[in-house]
């Protein structure tokens, strides 16, 4: 009975967090503050929630900001969300303070920070406390990011704490990395090197209508050669962030990065990516256990009719467990299991444009196990290359929905 009720229990926080969700991405901001308090607590309900969001992961630009204490970090990040708000970009703002030694929380708090904004949706703003986590981030600030992502905000600027040359985790959240320096550092440069200035995509000097704005600018770029990435040399861009004065060129720095990081990346597999695997199961309810405990839940669960199958997706990284169970002996399913029992069923990849890929394969004399393109679970569009041209295994290929 226990173990009945447990499954219950655990459906309607599925249930619960695919609803929020939906909620979110309607735009209720309401919504996104109780989701982004509940992942950040950790609270009941906060693993089926960060399922349901995994799928909206990589959705968005994540841009953070780091640099020593007093760099003027929090006021830059003010201007970078004016000028996105101003281009028409929706902004998450995810900005990690010191905590406070009384309550754990965070030593300013969003209810100080940034309120210029105040009655703009478009921005969201949430201050975490450090709570002593290392790198000069918060635990939680990955969590905070997938929700930020599921709500349909295109940018993420995070702000962490005034960091050390050790403290350098920013790099492993954020897609592009600023570095805050400013005027007055002295030889606080030459000692960051060693650290956080090799992660750096982008160099700021703030405060620049300071003096010695250029000597620390001359000295960013004595250590270039340590903090060159793929090829890129990263630009420096002197700010006033006080007045907005150089957030433009900033910003063009970041997409020109970006711009670049996808050239170095596209050659690689020409954007093909794993979408998910396919196992068929006897029954979803009993293989689902396995992987639940592993830490992941069922994000979303239909019935494909044309094909007589009941389909769980199970978030894992970036990709996904389909299970897949019969709902007819005769159904392609049902024949497999019958056959050989459980076990994986094909796997999929992801291309663009999957109705030119098919008609290629089709002329090329490939064989295919689909005599079209199908809409499957989730409304992504879909066909089946045959184990014969594949080496073995049935092979999907996935596309986007229409």
């Amino acid at each position: 009975m226990r173990g009945i009720i447990a499954d219950v229990d655990v459906r309607e926080l599925d249930r619960q967090a695919r609803g929020m969700v939906e909620r979110m991405r309607a735009g209720d901001v309401r919504s996104l503050a109780r989701a982004v308090s509940l992942v950040e607590d950790r609270g009941v309900g906060a693993a089926e929630l960060l399922a349901a969001c995994a799928q909206f992961v990589g959705s968005a630009v994540r841009v953070g900001v780091t640099g020593p204490p007093g760099a003027g970090k929090s006021t830059l990040v003010d201007q970078m969300a004016r000028w996105l708000r101003g281009q028409g970009k929706t902004v998450g703002v995810v900005a990690v303070d010191p905590s406070s030694p009384y309550t754990g929380g965070a030593l300013l708090g969003d209810r100080i920070r940034m309120q210029g904004f105040v009655g703009d949706d478009g921005v969201f703003v949430r201050s975490m406390a450090s709570r002593g986590a290392m790198g000069g981030l918060a635990q939680g600030a990955r969590d905070v990011c997938s929700v930020l992502e599921a709500a349909g905000r295109e940018l993420i600027l995070i702000e962490t704490v005034g960091v050390g040359q050790d403290e350098v985790a920013v790099m492993g959240l954020a897609d592009v990395t600023v570095l805050v320096l400013v005027p007055g550092m002295g030889d606080d440069v030459q000692s960051l090197k060693a650290g956080v200035m090799e992660v750096a995509d982008v160099f700021v000097v703030n405060k620049s209508d300071r003096g010695g704005a250029e000597r620390v600018e001359q000295e960013i770029r004595a250590v270039q050669g340590l903090v060159a990435n793929e090829g890129w040399v990263p630009e420096v861009v002197r700010t006033v962030a006080t007045t907005g004065e150089g957030v433009g060129e900033l910003m063009g720095a970041v997409e020109r990065f970006l711009a670049g990081k996808i050239r170095r990346k596209a050659p690689v597999g020409g954007g093909l990516r794993l979408d998910h695997l396919g196992v068929a199961v006897r029954s979803i309810e009993g293989a689902r256990k396995f992987y639940e405990a592993l830490g992941t839940r069922v994000s979303s669960e239909e019935i494909v009719e044309h094909e007589q199958v009941r389909v769980a997706m199970m978030p894992v990284g970036e990709s996904r467990i389909e299970l897949l169970e019969a709902m007819a002996e005769e159904s392609v399913i049902g024949r497999f299991v019958a056959k050989r029992g459980e076990g994986l069923h094909h796997v999929a990849l992801r291309v663009g444009g999957v109705d030119a890929l098919f008609a290629r394969l089709t002329a090329d004399g490939v064989r295919l196990a689909s005599d079209a393109v199908r809409v499957g679970a989730g409304g992504h569009r879909y066909f089946f290359v045959h184990p014969s041209s594949t080496g073995g295994v049935l092979v999907e290929i996935v596309g986007d929905a229409e």
